[in-house]
């Protein structure tokens, strides 16, 4: 099964614009194979609509704006056998806005069931971006289609939290009316399988040791369904009259549910003790560095071939500053000057937090 976390560009391809065929540009990474051909253009009619992620369609004033810019946009991905768009809505839309005849295209040859995924995955990596409802909507699909995927696999692909799919995950569960077996393993971000309860193979490789003591480890780990380093662990501890299960897996089939319900309303309880200033959670902001975002905002077509886009690209090139930097712009400054130019950077500092405060504004009405 396929984990999530591919990205593919229009811009990734080493060998450019130009020539047919299927190779082209590839990649596996998390365990997602990805191919695309080479560049070709096609009639722009023979083009058809794709599964979008969009629940409220194309935006056509983005379209128009794609539509104006004067240079030549970069390939949608198309896939083959339905001719169906995966990605690029938009530049299709302004393309015949334009009155093309002909629009560039790279063909994705692989199953159906990956088309929706990649068409989520490219449209988080760039150009415009896709609201919160829109997210949330695709990760319940992608839920409901890949359910053995891992919170954080679905919030990767998503654009979301962990903690956001892990909820949507439980409130999907809470309303299904499926009494089918559930899965008991969960496909990360690297593609490896893991289970979602420990017990049960640690309890089996327990009776396997139990019965065959000179078994091979492998072996061992094979008939329990474990790994190599469980099996070990778990025969370490039988030679020497210990518990299979640590002390956190002995509460399981129990009533562990009914345990971490005690141990999180004592937290609670903790907390109301404190004094209200104790009980203030730092705010977490994401760590993001300009030299990291820039070159994704580049692969976006309505910033990379308009001026405007190019002007806010330049701006931010000389006020932002990366970590990196942030030494050798204090280590440089006079000793006299250090009050002042402190100053400064707070009142800098106040400026960026009403553009941050502003644009998470923009992005919560979205």
């Amino acid at each position: 099964m396929a984990g999530a976390g591919a990205r593919l560009s229009s811009a990734d391809n080493p060998r450019g614009r130009g020539g047919t065929g299927t190779e082209g540009w590839s990649a596996t990474r998390n365990g997602l194979s990805i191919e695309l051909s080479l560049v070709e253009s096609v009639p722009i009619g023979s083009v058809l609509p794709g599964d979008s992620p969009r629940l409220a369609g194309e935006d056509p004033a983005h379209a128009q704006l794609l539509a104006d810019i004067e240079d030549r946009l970069p390939p949608i991905i198309v896939h083959r056998r339905s001719m169906r768009v995966i990605d690029g809505s938009h530049r299709l839309r302004a393309a015949l806005m334009r009155g093309q005849e002909t629009i560039d295209v790279r063909f994705f040859d692989g199953p159906e069931e990956l088309i929706f995924l990649l068409a989520v995955q490219e449209n988080i990596a760039h150009g415009m971006p896709l609201s919160r409802t829109d997210r949330e909507a695709a990760a319940r699909r992608v839920l409901s289609t890949q359910p053995q995927w891992s919170d954080r696999a679905v919030a990767r692909l998503t654009g979301l939290a962990a903690k956001t799919v892990g909820a949507l995950r439980r409130t999907m569960a809470e309303r299904s009316t499926d009494t089918g077996p559930q899965s008991n393993s969960r496909v990360g971000r690297d593609g490896r399988v893991r289970p979602l309860d420990y017990t049960q193979g640690r309890l089996r490789a327990g009776e396997v040791v139990t019965a065959h003591p000179e078994m091979p480890l492998r072996e061992v780990a094979r008939q329990a369904g474990v790994s190599v380093s469980t099996a070990r662990d778990v025969r370490q501890r039988i030679q020497r009259g210990a518990d299979p299960l640590p002390a956190k897996l002995r509460l399981v089939g129990k009533d562990a549910a009914a345990e971490r319900r005690a141990q999180e309303t004592e937290q609670e309880c903790k907390a109301a003790d404190q004094p209200p200033a104790q009980r203030r959670k730092p705010v977490a902001f994401p760590v993001a560095e300009w030299s990291t975002v820039r070159p994704k905002l580049l692969r976006d077509p309505l910033l990379k071939y308009s001026e405007s886009g190019r002007a806010l690209l330049r701006w931010y090139d000389t006020h932002a500053i990366d970590g990196q930097d942030l030494m050798a712009s204090v280590e440089n400054v006079p000793p006299h000057w250090g009050a002042e130019i402190a100053a400064v950077a707070r009142s800098c500092g106040e400026r960026w937090l009403r553009i941050a405060r502003e644009l998470d504004s923009q992005q919560q009405e979205a």
